[in-house]
């Protein structure tokens, strides 16, 4: 049985510093007409710290708990996400927590449960609003403890509406300005840890493709030269998006994890797995057709993770979404 302590984090809104020293005031008249020295301009945009593209201001952020079973396909909403976590959950199956904050998109779904391994996720974001449909009861306390706004359908209910053409539970998607609308103080997006900009020069390994297994899941990540995306496949089948196309990303990370027993478990006595997001292991960072070994570690909850090249460089991640699929080395159904 794991005790699972939820370490609450604090608000940090982000800071802009800027310097300007103006000079004193002339002793002849056309020193009055002269313009306050200021900072040189920059070409440089500012970057968003969950995509590294051009941003120009920062915005709350979304996390959404989405199906990831053939019954909920196609998702709603994923391509406009900034992150798609991978989380393994009972049987050996995974589901998806979505981050939004960059692009948001107008619904989103299939969306479902939450997990344990959610709130030890969501920390590192600093308060953002949760979307989720229900969750263990013996979970509650856990969630309303947690680092997040609760945007669930409980309590939030006008925000959600069942999809046609899909069963139940599977057609429960969500508006996501009402979501938001829920939780108006959500934390806005800060860095947590992610670095973008040109790949390494050493170290990378050419690769067609990259396959990731769960006791009950397998995911294919094969680069598209043409779109120069990573391809995703799940269970053997192209992972389509509701929206058209493929889903796909510029930059997928399997980062290995331990993952064991948490104390929740279902109602066929199948525990819940405990994901650890915190601490540090290997990883493998998959970017313009090539797999780098890397390393991460995240020191606390409240903190984000860090990527760096086995020889202690920071991991540049290629502009865009970006996947981590939170994998063990030995797939283990808890």
């Amino acid at each position: 049985m794991i005790a699972v302590t939820l370490a609450g984090a604090a608000v940090v809104p982000p800071l802009a510093a800027c310097s300007s020293d103006e000079p004193a005031p002339g002793k002849v008249p056309q020193a009055a007409t002269s313009a306050p020295a200021s900072a040189e301009p920059t070409d440089e945009p500012d970057l968003h710290p969950f995509t590294g593209k051009p941003a120009t201001g920062l915005k709350p952020v979304l996390a959404v708990k989405i199906e990831n079973t053939a019954a909920g396909k196609p998702q709603l909403g994923l391509k406009s996400a900034d992150i798609v976590y991978v989380e393994q959950v009972e049987a050996g199956l995974t589901r998806l927590m979505a981050i939004f904050s960059s692009k948001l998109p107008p619904k989103v779904g299939p969306v479902r449960s939450a997990r344990i391994s959610d709130l030890h996720i969501v920390p590192q974001f600093g308060k953002p609003a949760f979307a989720y449909s229900g969750a263990q009861t013996k979970m509650l306390p856990f969630i309303a403890q947690a680092s997040l706004w609760d945007v669930s359908d409980s309590r939030a209910p006008g925000a959600y509406f069942r999809q046609p053409g899909r069963i139940a539970p599977y057609n429960l998607f969500a508006n996501t300005k009402e979501l938001l609308a829920k939780a108006p103080k959500a934390s806005k997006a800060k860095d947590i840890g992610l670095a973008f900009g040109d790949a390494p020069a050493e170290g990378g390994v050419d690769k067609k493709s990259y396959t990731v297994r769960w006791p009950g899941a397998r995911f294919t990540f094969a680069w598209s030269e043409e779109k120069k995306q990573w391809l995703i496949w799940q269970d053997g089948k192209k992972d389509m998006a509701a929206e058209g196309g493929q889903q796909s990303a510029p930059t997928v990370v399997v980062q290995y994890t331990k993952t064991e027993r948490s104390q929740f478990h279902d109602k066929n006595q199948s525990y819940t797995p405990l994901v650890h997001s915190v601490g540090k292991g290997s990883a493998v960072v998959l970017r313009d057709g090539k797999a780098y070994k890397a390393r991460w570690e995240r020191k606390s909850e409240e903190e984000g993770t860090t990527f760096t090249t086995e020889s202690g460089e920071p991991m540049n991640f290629a502009p865009g979404q970006v996947w981590i699929a939170l994998a063990s080395r030995k797939p283990v159904t808890p």
